[in-house]
Order: C-alpha cells, then sequence, then structure tokens
C-alpha cells in the first residue's frame, strides 16, 4: 500500500494565520506534499485567497468578500487566527501560485460557491491556472457539485473532485456518474461499509479532511487514502513516514 499524502489544509494553518502566504510556505518547510486552498471572488471581480464567505472570522475586517473590493480585502490584516504571526494578508490566487512555484506543490483549488454563486469564477480559475502552466498540479474541488462540472467542461482533463460532509450513500458511483478524479469526504465516511473498496473498483483517490488527531491520521492511513488533508501536516508527516 503507498503512503499517503499529506496536503496542508489552508496551508499549515494549525502554526500560521491560514490561507496566508505565509501558512502555505511553512507547510512546505513542514513537508506537505500539497496544499489545500479557498478561493473567491472581490466585489470587483479579482481571485482571493479566503475560506469564510466572510472576513470577520480570520481578519480584522467586517462584511461580505462579494462585498468588498479588492483594494479593501488587501488593507486587512488576515492573521487573526494566529496574531503571534503577525500582520498577514489576504493573498490573490496569483500570487499564491508564485510563491509555490518552485516546490512542485499540489494545490487544492476548493471553489467557494457554496453560499454564494460568483458568476464565471470557475472560468476564470482555470484560466489563471493554465496561464501560470500549473494545469498538472492542481486539482478541484467544491461542495457546489455544479461548479466541478463547470470544470469538467472548461478543461476536459482537469482533476476534479465532489467536496461532502457525513452521510451520503453510494457516493463511490456518484462521483464514478460524473467522471471526477477523486472524493474528498469528511473524515468518518471512510469507515462506511465498502466504501474505500468501491472507490478503488471505481479508481477514485480519497483525499480525506479535516484530519488533524493522530488516531484520525492513522485511521485515514490504515485505510489507504490517497492524500490526508489537516491542519499539522509535519504530524501527519511523522505518522504517515512510520514504518
Amino acid at each position: 500500500m503507498e503512503k499517503p499524502l499529506v496536503w496542508a489544509h489552508r496551508g499549515a494553518s494549525g502554526y500560521y494565520p491560514e490561507n496566508t502566504i505565509l501558512a502555505y510556505k511553512k507547510a512546505t518547510e513542514l513537508g506537505a506534499d500539497g496544499v489545500e486552498l479557498d478561493v473567491q471572488l472581490t466585489k470587483d471581480g479579482k481571485l482571493v485567497v479566503i475560506h469564510d464567505e466572510t472576513v470577520d472570522r480570520t481578519t480584522n475586517g467586517h462584511g461580505w468578500v462579494k462585498d468588498l473590493t479588492f483594494d479593501e480585502i488587501r488593507a486587512l490584516d488576515a492573521s487573526k487566527t494566529h496574531p503571534e504571526a503577525g500582520p498577514c494578508q489576504i493573498p490573490t490566487m496569483q500570487e499564491v501560485f508564485e510563491a509555490l512555484k518552485d516546490t512542485g506543490l499540489t494545490i487544492n483549488i476548493e471553489l467557494k460557491t457554496g453560499v454564494y454563486f460568483y458568476p464565471d469564477i470557475e472560468k476564470m480559475t482555470v484560466e489563471l491556472t493554465h496561464a501560470c502552466g500549473y494545469e498538472d498540479r492542481v486539482i478541484y474541488s467544491s461542495f457546489n457539485h455544479y461548479s466541478v462540472l463547470k470544470i469538467q467542461k472548461l478543461d476536459p482533463k482537469a482533476k476534479t473532485a465532489f467536496l461532502y460532509g457525513d452521510g451520503p450513500i453510494n457516493m463511490p458511483a456518484y462521483g464514478h456518474k460524473y467522471g471526477v478524479t477523486a472524493l474528498h469526504p469528511a473524515l468518518y465516511n471512510i469507515q462506511y461499509p465498502d466504501y474505500m473498496e468501491e472507490c478503488r473498483k471505481y479508481g477514485l483517490d480519497v483525499n480525506v479532511w479535516t484530519v488533524n488527531e493522530e488516531e484520525h491520521i492513522r485511521l485515514a492511513k490504515q485505510a489507504g487514502c490517497h492524500a490526508i488533508i489537516g491542519n499539522f501536516p509535519d504530524r501527519i508527516r511523522r505518522i504517515v513516514d512510520e514504518a
């Protein structure tokens, strides 16, 4: 059985401000094979990397990402989750590509279209990925599965994944039906009857999130997940590399 890959959730977000250049660079230093991030659009149509639909939790600002201009977003301090790291900015998607250019890391781009359906965000993201030469290093995912299907139409060769939480029945067959590369389930789904076996039957990778506790990392490793997505890439790396 191959060792799972280590993907840093919003960068090394257990230690540094999530979805910032600092968190992505630290993920590389801590042994990650890839990073997971979230992309949204500002009021004036800039692709920015932030998880929540509002800026309140992670910055010193207030309001919806979709209602703020890029300059307003850029003026915020995004270190609220880890103020000890010092002031950080919300990065653009292009800046993340540039920061990780020489690392070889995989980038899991989550399209945040579950609450607000950003017009053309799929097209803009695919075009930027190609313009930066990242088409072989990116996998696109979303809880909005319509967004994933849009990505497939825009780039039939793209790696894609359905994100979802606990509970769905027969997800491997669903993923196979719609031609995704992988499923990105919440952790406990991998324990469902025959789940991993069905994924293997259909040739689907399983990239599980958000896995932070040692017992859960071991569970994902033992199950044969393709990638383990978590906030502490060094912790995952240590367990993944154990004999």
